[in-house]
């Protein structure tokens, strides 16, 4: 199972993007697969081919709007581990011994 942390920029929309990130987690929310944003860009969890499909689908999507985008995305791969959202963060909470702030 992968994790896939993204963001997607448009350069000319101005100083806010939170309309496109609005526009992309329609896309995530349709995807059906889980995942939480978060203040620089969004983390799903899933197989590759449905999360490149999904990062395919918001690039499409911004394309409508802009003439120029900037992305970033990193992929962990963990053979065998499911509901890495969570079970990562509590992990290290277990280790620190307290709920860590979100």
């Amino acid at each position: 199972m992968f994790l896939m942390e993204f963001s997607l920029a448009p350069l000319d929309q101005g100083e806010s993007v939170s309309d496109c990130v609005a526009e992309s987690l329609k896309i995530i929310d349709h995807s059906g697969l889980d995942y939480q944003l978060h203040s620089m860009g969004t983390t799903i969890e899933g197989e590759l081919d449905p999360l490149l499909q999904v990062l395919k689908q918001c690039f499409e999507a911004l394309q409508n709007k802009s003439a120029r985008i900037t992305s970033t995305a990193k992929f962990d791969y963990r053979r065998g581990h499911r509901h890495r959202l969570e079970s990562t963060v509590t992990s290290v909470e277990e280790k620190v011994g307290r709920v860590l702030k979100k």
